[in-house]
């Protein structure tokens, strides 16, 4: 620790980049400047800064100026950088190495009296290895999938389910004009939050998750029956880990060393197999890809990022290392870090959102 009771904090940004991250670092910067006059260091780069040289800088109230409705995240990430599994090439040779000690040794040139880590599964999981080799740590919980358990909701979630909700609404003029089946792709990973709910608000008529595997068949006789009551388009939502009863995830990159296999495929997958059984259907597939996580956060999300920020500068101050701040309701409150990715919060295929979807008329293929 600095001198006289001070403390110098460090933050940085893991994993995918999400709306809403520059409202957190906003929040931390102004709460540890303003309000325990602590010394602020950002890490550039995600875990990258504390590998690699001149990747760290001493935050000002100047640096977060305006950034709160900005977009992405001014320090920079990475998704692909894990100190206790770098990836580096030897002899010519890709092998995966612990260098965890090496950022441990940087933490300490920078005199960092604890790590703010601003990020979802992955980055968390990163940081609970670091507290567990004595570095003092807070989490921050970040993903636009929702998908962290021990928390309501993450921020980034609301902006990509409004940028999701904004391409279906769009998709309806056109597959009504042209009398086509408009397939939408959306993120979310291994969990269906954003396809269910911007499916519902978009009214879609067909919502795939993986929570729920798919029947062809089933899709296949909703698109029949709104052709029979001269309903001659279809909007259909994929969550990109969505599957057919019986079958697997597709996989647009499999997993490799140091890297997590990237899903996504499934929407010209559906498209193709309509196309095949329904020789009078044409079918178009959008997807949205990366638009969901650009682009300036809603309010929701500036408002929620700004209090975890704030919250996370205070489980520092309180000593709650090993913790993240967490919304349970309207309130913020705090758990472990290792609680919150112990398993992903998937959604209950019997719950009342799904069973909302189906009054409303909505078919998940079963």
């Amino acid at each position: 620790m600095n001198q006289q009771g001070e403390k110098r904090i460090g933050v940085l940004t893991g994993g995918g980049d999400c709306p809403g991250l520059n409202a957190v670092i906003r929040a931390v910067v102004k709460t540890a400047l303003n309000k325990y006059q602590w010394d602020v260091v950002g890490i550039i780069d995600g875990y990258d800064g504390l590998i690699l040289p001149n990747l760290a800088k001493r935050m000002t109230l100047e640096d977060v100026r305006g950034i709160l409705p900005r977009g992405g995240t001014i320090l920079g990430t990475t998704n692909r950088s894990n100190p206790f599994e770098y990836k580096t090439e030897e002899n010519g040779k890709v092998v995966v190495k612990d260098i965890s000690d090496q950022a441990i040794k940087r933490i300490k040139e920078l005199s960092i009296d604890a790590l703010l880590v601003i990020g979802g599964d992955g980055s968390l999981k990163i940081a609970n290895r670091f507290l567990e080799k004595g570095i003092p740590v807070v989490g921050i919980p970040k993903t636009i999938d929702n998908d962290l358990q021990a928390t309501d909701q993450t921020f980034g979630f609301r902006t990509a389910v409004e940028t999701a909700t904004e391409a279906i609404d769009k998709l309806h003029t056109t597959a009504e004009s042209h009398h086509r089946v408009m397939v939408l792709e959306v993120m979310g990973r291994y969990a269906g939050w954003i396809a269910l709910e911007s499916g519902i608000a978009g009214g879609a008529d067909v919502i795939l998750i993986p929570e729920i595997p798919y029947d062809l068949n089933k899709i296949l006789r909703t698109i029949q029956d709104r052709c029979e009551h001269r309903r001659f388009f279809s909007i259909i939502v994929v969550a990109e880990g969505a599957k057919s009863a019986g079958g697997d995830m597709t996989v647009s990159k499999a997993a490799s060393l140091g890297e997590f296999e990237r899903l996504g495929g499934v929407g010209h997958k559906v498209a193709a197999e309509i196309e095949k059984e329904l020789d009078d259907v044409e079918t178009r597939v959008t997807v949205l890809g990366h638009l969901q996580r650009g682009g300036s956060p809603c309010p929701f999300d500036r408002i929620l990022g700004s209090r975890y920020g704030m919250a996370g500068v205070d489980l520092v101050a309180e000593g709650k290392f090993g913790y993240m701040p967490c919304l349970r309701g309207l309130e913020i409150q705090s758990v472990t870090i290792e609680e919150a990715v112990g398993s992903f919060k998937l959604v209950n295929p019997d719950g009342q959102m799904v069973k909302t979807a189906e009054t409303l008329g909505i078919d998940f293929g079963r």
